[in-house]
C-alpha cells in the first residue's frame, strides 16, 4: 500500500497572525505508520516537535530560506 503524504504551508497563516495549530493537528490526525507530513513554516517550529513526537512522529527540519523552514514528519510504525 502507498504511504500517504500530506503537505501544509502555514507561512501565510502566521503572516496574517492566524494560529495554525488546529490546521496542523487536523492534517496529521488521519496519518498511519510510515505516512509523511510536510510542514512549511516561517521559522523552525520547535514547540511542535515535542507535540508530534508524543503522537509517534520523527522529524527532519531544513532551512530553505530566511523565512522558510521545511519540516518532514514521518509517523513511526512497526517495521515491515
Amino acid at each position: 500500500m502507498e504511504n500517504k503524504i500530506v503537505e501544509l504551508d502555514v507561512r501565510e497563516d502566521i503572516k496574517n497572525k492566524l494560529e495554525p495549530f488546529q490546521k496542523i493537528m487536523s492534517a496529521v490526525s488521519g496519518l498511519d505508520a510510515e505516512d509523511v507530513f510536510i510542514l512549511h513554516a516561517p521559522f523552525k517550529p520547535i514547540p511542535l516537535f515535542g507535540v508530534l513526537k508524543a503522537k509517534g512522529f520523527e522529524y527532519k527540519a531544513e532551512e530553505i530560506d530566511k523565512k522558510h523552514w521545511k519540516v518532514i514528519f514521518t509517523k513511526r510504525g512497526a517495521s515491515k
